[in-house]
């Protein structure tokens, strides 16, 4: 932990992974600050996603949580030196409220480790319902809504308070980005961890070209090599198109929040640009965007395709024309 810096009453959010849910459950301490001031926030991450967690001004500490690196050397000193830490952080304060958002059994350890009240899922709003046994208090909130709607409804019931009107995030990204073009860019969300989730190469290709036309730059973040072939193909014959180096989440941020318009697959950084206000393009092709879209965070995140009913390109290029007031074909 970083340190609570406060002697003030807290809540801790359990919500250690994945990116694009961290992105969403950040409304939460959002939610709290404005309508509890009196608590602070503090949150159990998993080091990959700690950077996102630290550009939000609504919590006050991070209590890193590496079970990925103690899993794979489960007998070295340097895991026990972390571990042993990790609970002196989580131990070393008694908590107003335990906020259980991860839905399965780590979530479920990590929050029966920590001092407080524990509020979680109940067993028909769970994903895993073992995970139930690490909590005191269980809300039951629907599985249909979307995630964001979920966990802004169980701290609600949690802390005591109504949730009111469209979920707020105040995150700071860094001022700039090794990746940022001198003129106005769009930045294109290819990368994504499930196959049946990506868009076709030629889709892509031909969003680039009329963004180029229009004159507009488009960056092409990627995360590992088959993520970097693949921007470096679609941006093969283009001169506005620009592969950066490998960024960091920190530096993906600061690279949405200056972009004229993001367009991604449902992936973690098209939920992140919503949240940072960029007008967004989400691609569904395997996923429910009544779930998972981007939409809920206002009008300037749109939605489009659906769980095997991927968009036409006609549809995505119509939707960036309006965005970018470009005049479609």
């Amino acid at each position: 932990m970083n340190g609570t810096g406060s002697d003030a009453p807290g809540v801790l959010v359990v919500r250690p992974s994945s990116l694009g849910d961290v992105v969403y459950a950040l409304a939460v301490a959002t939610d709290i600050r404005r309508q509890r001031p009196e608590l602070a926030v503090d949150w159990v991450a998993e080091p990959g996603f700690a950077p996102l967690v630290s550009m939000c001004s609504d919590v006050r500490a991070i209590v890193p949580f590496n079970l990925r690196r103690w899993r794979s050397a489960p007998f070295a000193a340097r895991t026990w030196r972390e571990v042993r830490a990790f609970l002196e952080d989580l131990r070393g304060t008694r908590y107003a409220a335990i906020l259980d958002l991860q839905e399965q059994v780590k979530g479920a350890l990590i929050a029966r480790l920590a001092r407080g009240p524990r509020h979680g899922f109940d067993r028909a709003s769970i994903r895993e319902p073992l995970a139930t046994l690490g909590d005191d208090f269980h809300h039951r909130i629907p599985r249909g809504l979307h995630f964001v709607e979920r966990v802004r409804a169980l701290a609600g019931a949690a802390l005591g308070y109504d949730v009111r009107g469209l979920p707020a995030w105040r995150l700071e990204p860094p001022a700039a980005s090794r990746a940022m073009p001198s003129g106005p860019f769009v930045t294109l969300l290819h990368g994504t961890s499930r196959a049946a989730k990506l868009w076709e190469e030629d889709h892509w290709r031909a969003l680039i070209e009329r963004c180029q036309g229009a004159g507009y730059a488009c960056v092409l973040p990627w995360g590992d090599a088959a993520e970097e072939a693949r921007s470096r193909r679609l941006a093969a014959g283009y001169d506005l198109a620009v592969v950066p180096p490998r960024l960091s989440v920190p530096e993906v941020a600061a690279l949405l929040v200056k972009s004229e318009l993001a367009v991604g697959v449902d992936t973690g950084f098209t939920h992140l640009a919503a949240a940072l206000g960029t007008p967004t393009i989400a691609i569904f092709c395997a996923t429910d965007r009544r779930r998972h879209g981007v939409a809920c965070a206002g009008p300037h995140a749109l939605d489009l395709g659906d769980l095997g009913a991927p968009p036409a390109r006609e549809r995505v290029i119509a939707a960036a024309g309006g965005l970018l007031q470009i005049a479609p074909d």
